[in-house]
């Protein structure tokens, strides 16, 4: 099939360039602005590019870290994305706290905790939306990305940057940046692999347009990150 980019032999080979990109991306957002920010996935294959990250010698104090969505679960939850960063990433490098901005994940109120969370975007970044230097986004086996699934209200939404999503596959809230809120990206990144994504990639770049059953069509990135296993090879 002919997508719009090269695959990655294996996705070890995808973790390393995404990891060598980021620091390059970094040291050059930070010489031209002062500052980088980026908004962080959740799963399996960017856990390892965070664990590589914090060998890497990057300006920590000009870094800062936001998540494009987390799940309703306490912060020390086996689940929680935060902990998952924090266990791979944050913990091991010498990183202000005051850099660290996490959702503040609240299981019995998640609207609360939504809109606490677009209250601190909206209170570092002076835009109409947030201007990220950098976007890292996954997609699953069902299309979705950031917690963005696949018929639920979240789609829709076009003025809000972070919301509570219901999702009624799992029975529970999500939490996610809206589609506005990740288009205003300067870098998107998305990353997929394994051979269960197959169908997935190939409905959001072949397929016929539907974001509303196939999320991730939605997305532009600016570079993807793609092992050959996913592209069927």
């Amino acid at each position: 099939m002919n997508y719009p980019f090269d695959p990655f032999r294996d996705v070890a080979s995808l973790q390393l360039a995404v990891a060598d990109s980021f620091c390059e991306l970094a040291e050059q957002a930070v010489k031209q602005n002062g500052v980088f920010r980026v908004s962080l996935s959740g799963g399996s294959t960017p856990r390892r590019v965070y664990e590589m990250l914090s060998e890497r010698q990057l300006p920590w104090d000009q870094i800062h870290w936001f998540w494009g969505d987390e799940r309703n679960v306490p912060h020390d939850h086996a689940d929680s994305n935060f902990r998952m960063v924090h266990t791979a990433l944050l913990s091991k490098a010498d990183i202000p706290a005051a850099n660290i901005h996490a959702v503040p994940v609240n299981v019995d109120a998640p609207a609360e905790a939504a809109e606490q969370y677009e209250q601190t975007l909206r209170d570092h970044f002076d835009e109409p939306f947030p201007a990220w230097d950098l976007m890292l986004l996954g997609m699953g086996d069902d299309a979705h990305t950031a917690s963005l699934f696949p018929g639920t209200l979240a789609l829709g939404e076009q003025n809000r940057w972070f919301v509570e999503n219901w999702v009624p596959k799992f029975d529970g809230f999500r939490y996610t940046l809206t589609f506005p809120a990740i288009e205003s990206a300067r870098n998107i990144w998305l990353m997929t692999a394994g051979k269960a994504k197959q169908q997935a990639l190939k409905q959001v770049l072949l397929g016929e347009p539907d974001s509303n059953r196939y999320p991730s069509q939605r997305i532009k990135p600016t570079r993807w990150f793609v092992d050959a296993a996913a592209c069927g090879a």
